[in-house]
């Protein structure tokens, strides 16, 4: 069992900047691919970044990219989305998810989930 534990939301202006990060409690990440997940208030939850097990290889929704970095650090079981550039419509929900090796833009193969932290950018 992985437990996930987000932190690091707020509210920033827009062209701001927020650093997420997703802590993890049970078991050791370094196998598990990391991904970042959103959801806006009456909208389905949606790709934002994702990272392989080993941070080699990093995939990001297109909306983001450019402007959202992911990064990890097994030796402190931490993975951290860098959002810069912060838009209105980045306000969301935002959610860490693992699953075992590959990194994925479906949600439905990831298996453990953080309980979310809320990032709201005004304009």
């Amino acid at each position: 069992q992985v437990q996930l534990v987000e932190s690091g939301g707020g509210l920033v202006q827009a062209g701001g900047s927020l650093r997420l990060s997703c802590a993890a409690a049970g078991r050791t990440l370094s196998t598990y691919a990391l991904g970042w997940f959103r959801q806006a208030p009456g909208k389905e939850r949606e790709f934002v970044a994702a990272i392989t097990w080993s941070g080699s290889n990093t995939l990001y929704a297109d909306s983001v990219k450019g402007r959202f970095t992911i990064s990890r650090d097994n030796a402190k079981n931490t993975v951290y989305l860098q959002m810069n550039s912060l838009k209105p419509e980045d306000t969301a929900d935002y959610y860490c998810a693992a699953r075992r090796f590959r990194a994925s833009m479906n949600s439905d193969e990831y298996v453990y989930w953080g309980q979310g932290t809320q990032v709201t950018v005004s304009s």
